[in-house]
């Protein structure tokens, strides 16, 4: 039997150690559990407030530390870090591999005419517009003039860099071509992301000390969170869009596959969910999500204040987001 739960749990910060790759590898095979997805409504509400009960120190009789921490992480996967508001179901981290693989799938899958590039390139950086201001940093309100304007450029970058990709492709072998959706993708990340996210990079994302407290906001933090965020992006993509191509490649050579070509869908979305399962979470790890720069690397005016009033910080965290 579990004991019940010890009173002075800090559940504000993850249960394994994020300073270390894989206590931040645990704790996102957690969060991003696609399981994660099917909790009901009420599930999540009764989450939300063990949370916030805990924190507010009210503690539910019988509660054992193994249940507290998976109210935590069920609240971590459907809940915003900064603002508290519960995120939008298909852009949660948890719905990153059903969606994904469906998506990464039909893309490595119908990559040959531009009609199949231009709608699937479409739908994926769609999908990326919602995950990125579901998981933006900060509490700041965007307005829907701000997201629709963000989402347009986004979009049609995106989509003109995957055709000029594919055009530059017809002139390069079959399995090199396979490689155009992953290319135009990781070209893709680096415009979405800082578009849907350009307000944080105009107004900046609020920067604590160790405790929470807030010091202010800082465009140059938002910049190395956009940054982490694009390399993790680009590095989750890569397995599940460099080698299900290659397998598919060879797969496609054989006679069962030339018998039964409808299998060709359904064997590449499998192998794109396989890679995901790992990808996901591993990239996410990459970088903790309370980031860290040093004093002298924000705005100077925010230096200025910060040594003013906290003379003895010389380090600031902010949540880089997902």
């Amino acid at each position: 039997m579990s004991e019940e739960v010890s009173r002075n749990i800090n559940i504000k910060e993850p249960r394994w150690d994020q300073g270390t790759f894989t206590g931040r590898a645990k704790h996102f095979f957690m969060v991003t559990d696609p399981r994660n997805v099917l909790l009901s409504s009420e599930t999540l509400e009764e989450a939300r407030v063990t949370v916030e009960n805990y924190r507010a120190g009210i503690v539910k009789p019988g509660l054992t530390e193994d249940e507290l921490w998976r109210a935590k992480y069920i609240y971590d996967s459907a809940f915003h870090p900064d603002t508290g508001e519960k995120m939008f179901v298909i852009g949660r981290m948890s719905a990153q591999v059903p969606m994904n693989m469906s998506i990464t799938g039909c893309m490595l899958t119908f990559y040959r005419t531009t009609p199949a590039v231009v709608f699937w390139q479409w739908v994926n950086q769609s999908f990326n517009a919602i995950v990125n201001y579901t998981n933006r940093s900060g509490d700041a309100p965007i307005t829907v003039n701000q997201l629709g304007a963000a989402y347009v450029s986004a979009t049609t970058g995106a989509v003109v860099t995957a055709l000029g990709l594919k055009s530059l492709a017809t002139r390069l072998p079959p399995i090199i071509s396979r490689f155009v959706p992953f290319a135009a993708v990781a070209a893709a990340n680096c415009i979405n992301i800082p578009f849907m996210r350009q307000r944080e990079l105009k107004y900046g994302i609020p920067v604590t000390d160790e405790n929470g407290n807030r010091l202010g906001e800082s465009p140059n933090a938002a910049r190395q969170a956009i940054v982490q965020v694009v390399v993790s992006r680009i590095g989750m993509a890569m397995p599940a869009m460099a080698i299900p191509p290659v397998i598919m490649n060879a797969l496609e050579k054989r006679a069962f596959m030339k018998r039964f070509p409808i299998l060709n869908a359904p064997v590449q979305v499998g192998l794109v969910g396989l890679c995901l399962v790992f990808a996901t979470p591993l990239c996410c790890a990459l970088f903790p999500q309370k980031s860290s720069m040093s004093v002298s690397g924000l705005e100077e005016d925010l230096q200025e204040r910060i040594r003013k009033t906290s003379p003895h910080i010389t380090t600031v965290y902010f949540n880089k987001g997902l």
